[in-house]
């Protein structure tokens, strides 16, 4: 399909509703979970193929696990913009459209979905452009196939938008069914990025104006950094309530394309493979007499007896049990996390970083220890520590460690020692990882406990 089209890639979401697998840093969309891929990775490979031009929008903390996941798929040449703080759909999609041509056509779309008809998928947007070019807001809105609670739905004459609605109760989403004129609102949009910037001027003027401001005050241009004071200006608001839900322009193209956003654990039991029983499949499961279970762990052995119709997932920090058709409540849990002493909302026991990643292998009162991993050519932040000393045992690689004024090489089986107060930074200069074993000893040791003093990263 020949097409100037060009794809904002929406990278922001917490991903509360499939915690512990999704956490704040590390979101559903770059999780893994299918056939090795991410949904992220998936949404670009399928829009590749259809348009010319990708643009990521992404949180400033995600956008090197976005550069890492598409250094694996070979598609390097991509515009980014990076977000330091979230301010909902309209704002992103804003700044995005300030960087481009007012004639050019964008497609908007999540990371996190999954779209399994592809086929299909390209007639619609082929309807959509059309409807594009002759200056319309394009919504796609996907084909009910039950009476779903969780989305909100967009009423339709034919390609006309007669009105949107909020997410229904089950009678009313039964009734919606039975009219069969009532669509899932997909989140996906078609227009182009001037005619959107204009009825944003004209039906959120706070929103254009301060996006505006932010925009002509970032840095940079194939990765656009936006300033943390300009984007707490800006009004926090959706592409829906900001302009769709009042801009005359609005098309809807009917899409049957086998769809899922992944909203939830029991969403996510459709789309897995699974055994003759009905459960997941999964190499570390032992199952007896136990049948439609989700089942999801990679690092513990699970056995099940005699158990149905539940959900399992591990995760090394964190268990959940749920019953199927429960799993919304999710997100409870994570509101009651977020109000304890914990970062198990926020971070996996391997945490992503520019440099490479640290896993956790032991948490206790007094000291900490990780398995640190620093890809060739890349190097920590010049930093130091008010709470902690650190001693650095090399398993793998050649480290170059910088302790106050000395640097020196640091090979397998060779060690380190920092103290609490000193300036210091690890670099891997060779062409293989390093990997190094840190013991953190102090009466602090939590990841905020660090003073960066130069960082190539700009953190």
């Amino acid at each position: 399909m020949e097409s100037k089209l060009t794809n904002i890639i929406l990278c922001g979401g917490s991903g509360t509703r499939l915690w512990p697998i999704s956490r704040t840093l590390m979101p559903k969309q770059f999780v893994k979970l299918f056939d090795k891929k991410s949904l992220f990775q998936l949404t670009v490979e399928r829009n590749s193929k259809i348009c010319s031009n990708q643009f990521i929008v992404s949180n400033a903390e995600q956008y090197f696990l976005a550069l890492d996941q598409l250094d694996e798929l070979n598609k390097t040449k991509n515009k980014y913009l990076l977000e330091p703080i979230g301010r909902n759909t309209a704002p992103a999609i804003a700044l995005a459209c300030l960087a481009l041509d007012k004639e050019a056509i964008v497609l908007v779309t999540p990371s996190d979905h999954l779209i399994k008809n592809e086929i299909e998928y390209q007639q619609v947007l082929k309807r959509a452009e059309v409807l594009a070019l002759k200056d319309h807001l394009v919504t796609f809105g996907i084909t009910p196939t039950f009476a779903e609670t969780g989305y909100g739905y967009i009423e339709a004459s034919s390609e006309d938008v007669k009105a949107f609605h909020e997410k229904p109760d089950l009678d009313t989403a039964t009734k919606y069914l039975d009219e069969g004129n009532y669509y899932w609102n997909s989140g996906m949009f078609m227009f182009k990025a001037g005619v959107f910037l204009d009825e944003l001027k004209k039906y959120s003027p706070e929103v254009f104006e301060t996006s505006l401001e932010a925009y002509n005050n970032a840095s940079g241009d194939n990765l656009v950094r936006i300033r943390h004071e300009d984007m707490t200006n800006i009004p926090e608001d959706s592409i829906d309530y900001a302009v769709m839900e009042k801009s005359a322009r609005v098309k809807v193209v009917p899409s049957d394309i086998n769809w899922s956003d992944l909203g939830s654990f029991d969403a996510l039991y459709k789309e897995l493979p699974k055994d003759e029983d009905g459960n997941t499949i999964n190499a570390n499961h032992i199952s007896i007499d136990s049948k439609n279970n989700l089942v999801y762990g990679k690092e513990r052995t699970i056995a099940t007896i005699d158990i149905e119709d539940c959900i399992v997932i591990d995760t090394g920090d964190a268990l959940l049990i749920s019953k199927k058709g429960s799993s919304q409540k999710v997100k409870r849990v994570v509101s009651k996390l977020k109000e304890g002493d914990t970062e198990l909302h926020n971070i996996h026991l391997t945490g992503h970083r520019p440099w490479g990643t640290y896993t956790v292998l032991e948490d206790s009162p007094g000291y900490k220890i990780k398995r640190i991993e620093v890809k060739p050519g890349k190097r920590l932040s010049l930093q130091k520590h008010f709470h902690r000393n650190e001693h650095w045992i090399v398993v793998s690689g050649t480290a170059t460690i910088t302790v106050g004024e000395k640097t020196r090489l640091v090979r397998p089986n060779e060690s380190t020692y920092i103290k609490m107060g000193e300036v210091h930074r690890l670099a891997n200069e060779g062409q293989i990882p390093v990997v190094l074993i840190e013991a953190q000893v102090g009466e602090y040791t939590g990841e905020d406990d660090i003073v960066r003093i130069d960082d190539d990263f700009k953190r």
